[in-house]
């Protein structure tokens, strides 16, 4: 996955989710944040950040924040990234030789999983969660309560039940890292739901990313503890 126009910047401060003000090119400008998550780890006033510029008239803001610098360490942080990454990673056979179908977002029940697959006799659902946290070389998920993610794990038993295969896939996207673990301090049920969902079939991956200014693809998988 490639970014186009990227340039260097500095973090000045975020008023809201959707916006931050950056200093570039001697100037400060509003840029577009591309995740809405806190990211209080990572936002911090004097860091080194990435953005993208576009050119699209249509756009109130010509920046979107893509990357941020922490002790030598880049975060991509752009919340489409992991999909996108999921998918070319499994079209390009490095999930699994054995898939013949791929689509984005599949509505299931109540939920609209990420990925479905198929392969000659098996029908896959693959929900995809975005690290950026990081403890020690650890990824983290998630960086703040949600109750949206521990909805889809809970629906991801309900199709394992009904036949179908799933899988929570977590994409760190910063190296180095050594494994992914669930964040039990910001969100204790979250690591429940995981571990009642393993015990339910679904399985769980984790994968660390190879992250560059202008662009970012999955590495290799890691360890999940749980």
């Amino acid at each position: 996955m490639k970014y186009n126009n990227v340039k260097e910047a500095v973090f000045i401060k975020r008023p809201n989710r959707f916006l931050a003000h950056i200093e570039i090119e001697d100037k400060e400008e509003i840029c577009h944040v591309k995740n809405t998550g806190r990211l209080g780890e990572l936002l911090l006033s004097g860091a080194k950040v990435y953005v993208s510029q576009t050119d699209n008239p249509k756009r109130k803001t010509k920046y979107s924040l893509i990357a941020v610098e922490k002790e030598g360490i880049l975060y991509n942080i752009d919340s489409q990234a992991p999909n996108q990454l999921a998918l070319e990673w499994i079209k390009e056979g490095r999930f699994r030789k054995d898939i013949t179908v791929v689509k984005p977002e599949k509505t299931y029940k109540n939920s609209r999983f990420d990925l479905y697959m198929e392969t000659e006799d098996k029908k896959i659902f693959m929900e995809v969660k975005g690290v950026t946290l990081n403890q020690n070389g650890i990824g983290m998920f998630p960086d703040a309560p949600t109750e949206r993610g521990k909805k889809h794990v809970l629906e991801l038993c309900d199709a394992v039940e009904e036949g179908y295969e799933a899988y929570i896939l977590f994409v760190v996207k910063f190296k180095p890292v050594h494994g992914f673990s669930p964040n039990t301090e910001r969100h204790p049920d979250f690591i429940e739901s995981l571990q009642y969902a393993r015990e339910k079939g679904v399985h769980i991956m984790a994968v660390c990313c190879q992250t560059a200014p202008d662009h970012i693809c999955i590495d290799k998988t890691i360890p999940v503890f749980l």
